[in-house]
Formats: structure tokens, C-alpha cells, sequence
């Protein structure tokens, strides 16, 4: 059902900041073996983990200033895979002694890396998150999560607006979650399934932040972007005042949740994620009771979706589609374009 191939040529999340310091750090990404340090400095950088001559994993040496030193004969590269010495041959490195460098970015508390053609890649092509950095916004922690599935079977879900009223009884879930018809709007690099939900009570995740009284007009947001980020917006209103997006009340609440999913390979995903909110920007219990709250759906869907993996890589019937998967099934062909045009 999955190629393993991935589009390469974009950004994708190798971790938090924090996740990253002066020692080796060994992941396997895109079905590649990978190790991260940090230079003296702070910069991030990430180099194939083998080194040349006998395969033997650089994460297995050791940090000497910037640079890499194989823990077999001594190899030792700098930050951009270059061969700087080779103790066994002093004045004769082999030319062929470089490993693979990643390009990376690090910005909004994350370290991005490209995996594609390090030639191509552009800090353009990094999402834009507006309000970032806006004191009158709220930012919770930043989340992470290994997941034994598929990175698509995750875009699915976080295209799937209804899913919540089934697997988040206690968090998104509310009236109109089951059954209210959903839009669809497509781009060039992404879906974008949404519904206005006109004159319910507030899902019981957010009825204890926005700040207004009674029923709700609610938007559900879903987006995924190529490769693999999704923004899921939430919009609550006074009821009879929701309906346009470029003309929400002032009290109108509006939280985002950015989710960035990393391909480990075909069977197992990074997923990290944070929440942007336009209300309760210093409120630091707020952000505590969100993340906490977000973690606990977050892992709901874990528990789903690793089932859904182990089901659908080994069906002993065949499987159907419903009318919610149309934009799960959209997004699957904008991945499988990009595929194809990097491949020619």
C-alpha cells in the first residue's frame, strides 16, 4: 500500500530545539539513518550516520570541537561531510571520504531538515506560522509522539473533521461533529476540509477557555500541506455571529494547532505538534490545561491509527472508502504528484 518514497525536495521537522545538543544523536528518517549534533557555536547540523570506510554508524565515535570522529580508524568530518583527517594516512585522506550533510533550519522552536537535493533547498519553502511571534498570542509546549503507522494514515485522520465525534468523546467531539456536510477546498499544495457548525454548546475541550456564555457558531478547520503539515483551525462565536472568517466578532476564539509529521519509514512517524491561540496569551495555566488536553486526544488517535496501520497493511477483506475520505484521498494525489515530478 506504501512505496516508502516520500517527497523530498521540502521541509520537514527532525525534532524540537531542545531535543538537539553537543552530543550525537542518531534518528532514522525517511528510511535513512541520520545523526544531529550541535556545533560549538549552537548551529544544528545533521550527516548520514555511516562512515565510508566500513559502514560503522558515526554516532557510534565521538564529538571532537565541530566535527565527527568515527569511532573505528579515526575518520573525522566537519559539518559538511567533508573528510578533514584521516589518522592511519596523515596527508593522504582518500577522496572519496565525505558523508552525506542535510541542509537545516531551525525556527519556531524546531530543527527542520531537507532530505532532498541539498542544491534546492530554500527557506522560502518553510511554512509561514503568522502571529508566531505576536505577545498577544498564546503558545502551548511543543508535543512529540512516535507513532507505529504510516505518515498518510495521519493526514487522513487530521483531515477527518467528523472522526471526533467517536474517538474524542471528552475533547473536540460536540454536537454537529457527526453529521453537519463538509466543504472542500483544494490548492496547489494542500486540502483544506472545513464546516461552520451553526448554534451548539462549545466541545468540551474549549468551553472552559473562550470567553463568552451560551451556544456557539464553531468552524472546523482541517488542512494538510505538502509534504506532511497540518493546521487545524478552530473558530468559536457567540451563536448568529459566526459564518465569515474576515468578519469574526471581537470575541470571537481562535486556536490553532500546527501538527508536523516526520516519515520514519514506511511503518512508523515523528509527530510533533503546538497550539496558537488568539485569547489568554500570558495565561500559563491555560497553555498547561491545552497541551495536557491536546496530548491526551493526540495519543487517542495513536491508539486508533496503529491499529489502522495493522489492519489495512494485512486486510483479509477488502476495504471501502466513505464520502469523509475525499479529502484524505485529494491530499494522497498531491503527494503522489510531488512524488512523481521528483522522480523525473
Amino acid at each position: 500500500m506504501f512505496s516508502g518514497e516520500y517527497p523530498r525536495n521540502c521541509w520537514y521537522v527532525a525534532g524540537r530545539s531542545e531535543d538537539f545538543d553537543q552530543s550525537l544523536k542518531p534518528l532514522r528518517l525517511f528510511g535513512e539513518e541520520i545523526v544531529f549534533y550541535r556545533k560549538a557555536d549552537g548551529t544544528a547540523v545533521a550527516l548520514e550516520d555511516a562512515c565510508p570506510h566500513r559502514k560503522l554508524p558515526l554516532s557510534k565515535g565521538k564529538i571532537e570541537g565541530d566535527r565527527v570522529v568515527c569511532g573505528y580508524h579515526g575518520l573525522t568530518f566537519d559539518g559538511t561531510g567533508t573528510c578533514v583527517a584521516a589518522p592511519t594516512q596523515e596527508g593522504a585522506i582518500p577522496k572519496r571520504a565525505r558523508v552525506k550533510s542535510y541542509p537545516i533550519i531551525e525556527k519556531y522552536g524546531f530543527v527542520w531538515i531537507w532530505p532532498g537535493a541539498p542544491e534546492k533547498a530554500d527557506i522560502a519553502e518553510l511554512i509561514d506560522i503568522p502571529n508566531y511571534d505576536n505577545p498577544g498570542w498564546g503558545k502551548t509546549r511543543r508535543g512529540a509522539l512516535d507513532i507505529a503507522c504510516n505518515y498518510l494514515w495521519i493526514t487522513d485522520n487530521l483531515l477527518d473533521p467528523s472522526h471526533v465525534a467517536w474517538v474524542h468523546l471528552t475533547s473536540f467531539a460536540g454536537g454537529g461533529t457527526d453529521n453537519v456536510p463538509l466543504e472542500i477546498t483544494e490548492g496547489e499544495d494542500r486540502v483544506i476540509v472545513w464546516r461552520w457548525i451553526p448554534d451548539r454548546p462549545a466541545a468540551p475541550y474549549y468551553q472552559q477557555f473562550i470567553g463568552f456564555e451560551g451556544h456557539c457558531d464553531r468552524k472546523q478547520h482541517y488542512e494538510c500541506r505538502v509534504p506532511s503539515i497540518a493546521i487545524n483551525k478552530s473558530i468559536y462565536t457567540p451563536a448568529g455571529t459566526g459564518g465569515d472568517d474576515d468578519a469574526l466578532p471581537q470575541t470571537a476564539f481562535v486556536n490553532f494547532s500546527y501538527n508536523f509529521m516526520t516519515p520514519i519509514d514506511a511503518d512508523h512517524t515523528l509527530y510533533f505538534w503546538f497550539q496558537h491561540r488568539n485569547a489568554l496569551a500570558d495565561d500559563e495555566d491555560v497553555s498547561r490545561r491545552m497541551f495536557e488536553g491536546a496530548t491526551m486526544a493526540f495519543n487517542e488517535d495513536k491508539d486508533v491509527l496503529e491499529e489502522v496501520h495493522r489492519g489495512m497493511k494485512a486486510p483479509r477483506s477488502p476495504h471501502l472508502n466513505l464520502g469523509l475520505d475525499a479529502g484524505a484521498m485529494r491530499f494522497r494525489k498531491l503527494v503522489e504528484t510531488r512524488i512523481a515530478a521528483e522522480a523525473q
